[in-house]
């Protein structure tokens, strides 16, 4: 696959969630509590999202490369939207950002890229399971049920669009104005989860404490992004080491990466994890809001 060391261990941190959702999910099917398919229909998009993030869905262009905003002065990675090279183009020549902002901001650009891909996977998959119920002669209780997995998904369309036109909004923000040094948080998947819990049915006792939530959930991105940052420069460190032949310095330099490595996929595991609870959390708030 070519993957970068940072991209590799995302992979299998996104592999052993798939895994722990898929044994969860064989546990209720075994008990009878998936006859409506949703929850397998889910685990299907989910692991088509991570085989197109990682390009191994076939497709030669629909691999990410490395996700550093800059190498050697470009991209590494495009944006696959006008609207977006655009604001990203405004932003990098305005001045207004650090080199720890543009690294920031290309995240976020990054995160937003990734929340259209997933909306366009479920659009897809909605689009063929209206096919397949159109075809359908005789209405049926089984196609009933199929009715109400279709408003499930339409409902999860909607609330994922009104993020993705959320979060283009701040991104039109920032990249014109820059970073408001008074936000309350910087990570682009918290900001998101902010939003969307803003919007949803909590209390305000329920709201600061999952403001609170946030906080400790992006302390946990940040100290991912740092072993992710250490992993990079450990494996740039043991290409050189190899190419030398001291095999001294190579032991020791393998044994660090190593540690590195499973640091950041344990990591990279509960940060995926943790977005998922707390995702949950809020989706179950806003279809409080639609009832």
């Amino acid at each position: 696959l070519h993957l970068s060391a940072v991209k590799l261990a995302e992979l299998h941190s996104d592999l052993k969630l798939q895994e722990k959702d898929e044994l969860s999910w064989k546990k209720l099917k075994a008990e009878g509590l998936d006859e409506d398919g949703e929850k397998e229909a889910k685990l299907r998009r989910n692991l088509n999202v991570i085989m197109t993030k990682y390009g191994m869905n076939g497709k030669k262009d629909s691999q990410l490369v490395d996700t550093n905003y800059i190498k050697d002065g470009t991209e590494s990675d495009t944006l696959d939207d006008p609207r977006l090279e655009k604001l990203w183009s405004k932003a990098k020549t305005s001045g207004k950002f650090s080199d720890e902002e543009l690294d920031k901001l290309w995240r976020e650009f990054k995160h937003h890229k990734e929340k259209i891909r997933e909306y366009n996977i479920l659009l897809e998959t909605v689009s063929r399971t209206e096919d397949i119920h159109k075809n359908v002669i005789n209405p049926s209780e089984e196609n009933l049920v199929k009715e109400e997995i279709l408003h499930n998904k339409h409902r999860e369309l909607k609330e994922k669009l009104r993020s993705i036109n959320q979060g283009f909004e701040r991104l039109r923000k920032v990249s014109h104005q820059g970073y408001d040094t008074s936000s309350e948080f910087e990570e682009p998947r918290v900001i998101d989860l902010w939003d969307m819990a803003k919007s949803a049915n909590f209390t305000e006792k329920e709201l600061e404490s999952f403001r609170e939530e946030l906080k400790h959930f992006e302390a946990k991105i940040e100290k991912h992004h740092h072993y992710q940052k250490q992993l990079e420069i450990s494996h740039q460190k043991l290409k050189h080491v190899e190419e030398t032949g001291d095999k001294d310095h190579l032991n020791r330099n393998k044994e660090k990466y190593a540690m590195l490595q499973e640091k950041t996929k344990e990591l990279g595991y509960k940060v995926k994890k943790h977005l998922q609870d707390l995702s949950s959390r809020i989706s179950q708030g806003l279809q409080h809001n639609e009832l």
